[in-house]
């Protein structure tokens, strides 16, 4: 296998040699450096074939070596490409989207899982869909998610925990938290009940590892021809549920619409299937955009409790710091069925700043969208003075970004949720060039706020009520192969409840 990788590889490498007519990256007229590790005529392609967390920290090391420098780097099945870690250059990349954006590498590789999904979307398709989820994501609908659904969830995954706590059995934290963003997206946005167990969710986790794997996989056409016949069943699982969410939407608002003229009220159309289904009569697009977003709302949110409650075990001190401030501060609080009742203004930053120090921190170390990849759509060229011709690559991993000491500091290696607060112990966040953890410029995070919420709403009842414990392994966790971070194997843990 390995030496038919080397052949490809050196055929693709004589294919863009062949255009002599091809710029180069530069800057004041010259080679700008390259990243490290490199080898004759494969450059970096042998980095970028390594598994996921080697990866990652072979973009560490380059960001500890060369600091915020941009390095250019060479793949065989990529044009000419940069990875960017200054803040500077990365806001211009951020906001500057007509120039830099999601290209033919990225949306050949993705689009049979997002299709016309805002994440692939761009122009008026892109910007109506922006719309749609700016809409949904309002303070309204937030406030019911707050008042109403928050709580609904919560007790359903705290009878699970109690159940395992009572019979001393391990629980996978994971899939708690699927269970619970699943249950909440599945409410808020399409008026169903949802979790990881649903055979849309076990083949939507599996068609993004896979396509995950096309981005490090140059012969991905010939080994998904041969060996793709599970991808293409859970590709079929995703678009057949797509169409069966679109036809459902369609069925529920003719029937409140037929139920408002008996009632003569008028029919409350507030769902994000609503939403899109007013803006769009195409219902490919319709079904694309609902999987774009309950993919982000309920995969990576997910994800960022299981990381976060992966950080507070391995850092006892800061557990018991969050869970002594909770209960100074909401010991007295009212709560119904064993549930803090909690308004959206009790989940302000300025309310809970070191819980929300705590969950910022982790998702500092631990970004839900760990790597980014997209093109230049014409000659640009960056702050800093580099030249980067039409079609290069622009590379950039946010993981590798969150621990850049030049950033967050020396210590920017370990998980020290203080370094978000003030000398008054006032949460102070950073830009988004700094901590792109949720995009910045236009395609800033709509589900950003969604996600502080159900972070903190999780927090403040949990850490005081249960206590979670590692099991073999636990301490030691790395990402599974993914477009996002999932844990690869959960989170095992033992549960017991706190008196």
């Amino acid at each position: 296998m390995l030496w038919f990788l080397v052949l490809a590889f050196s055929l693709v490498i004589l294919t863009y040699r062949s255009k002599s007519t091809r710029r180069r990256i530069s800057r004041n007229g010259r080679p700008i450096k390259s990243a490290p590790d490199s080898l004759p005529l494969l450059g970096h392609g042998f980095k970028f074939l390594r598994p996921r967390h080697d990866l990652f920290d072979w973009f560490v090391a380059c960001q500890r070596q060369y600091g915020l420098e941009t390095l250019e780097i060479s793949v065989p099945t990529l044009p000419s490409g940069v990875v960017i870690t200054d803040p500077v250059n990365l806001e211009f990349v951020l906001k500057n989207e007509h120039l830099v954006s999601k290209g033919d590498f990225v949306k050949s590789r993705s689009w049979d899982l997002f299709g016309n999904g805002i994440i692939n979307a761009s122009g008026d398709l892109w910007k109506a869909q922006r719309k749609a989820g700016l809409k949904f994501f309002s303070g309204s609908n937030l406030e019911a998610m707050v008042e109403d659904v928050l709580p609904e969830a919560y007790l359903r995954m705290k009878s699970q925990l109690l159940k395992h706590a009572e019979e001393g059995m391990t629980i996978d934290m994971q899939s708690v938290f699927l269970d619970f963003t699943s249950f909440v997206m599945g409410h808020m946005a399409y008026d169903m009940n949802l979790d990881s167990s649903h055979p849309f969710s076990k083949a939507f986790d599996y068609a993004s590892d896979q396509v995950g794997r096309r981005f490090q996989n140059p012969l991905y056409p010939l080994t998904e021809f041969l060996f793709g016949f599970k991808l293409h069943r859970a590709l079929t699982e995703v678009e057949s549920f797509g169409k069966k969410i679109v036809a459902r939407a369609a069925q529920r608002r003719s029937r409140v619409a037929f139920e408002s003229l008996i009632t003569n009220e008028e029919p409350a159309f507030d769902t994000l299937m609503d939403l899109l289904m007013e803006r769009f009569s195409d219902r490919t697009i319709v079904a694309d955009s609902a999987l774009n977003f309950l993919s982000a709302g309920k995969d990576t949110t997910a994800q960022s409790f299981t990381w976060t409650f992966y950080a507070l075990m391995q850092n006892p001190e800061a557990l018991k710091a969050l869970r002594d401030d909770i209960r100074a501060h909401f010991l007295n609080h009212k709560s119904e069925h064993g549930v803090l009742k909690l308004s959206i203004a009790d989940l302000q930053p300025a309310n809970i700043p070191l819980l929300m120090a705590t969950y910022y921190e982790a998702l500092r170390l631990y970004p839900p969208i760990p790597f980014e990849i997209q093109q230049t759509q014409q000659d640009v060229r960056l702050p800093d003075g580099t030249f980067l011709p039409k079609d290069s690559v622009v590379v950039w991993c946010i993981w590798a970004i969150n621990r850049a000491k030049e950033i967050h500091g020396g210590d920017a290696a370990i998980f020290r949720p203080s370094r978000w607060l003030d000398e008054e112990g006032k949460f102070v966040n950073r830009t988004a060039f700094e901590f792109p953890v949720f995009n910045g410029g236009p395609r800033s995070c709509l589900g950003r706020k969604m996600a502080e919420l159900m972070a903190s709403f999780l927090l403040l009842n949990l850490l005081p009520s249960f206590e979670f414990g590692q099991v073999d392994g636990t301490s030691s966790r790395r990402a599974q192969n993914s477009l996002t971070l999932p844990m690869a194997g959960g989170l095992p843990c033992t549960v017991r409840t706190i008196s």
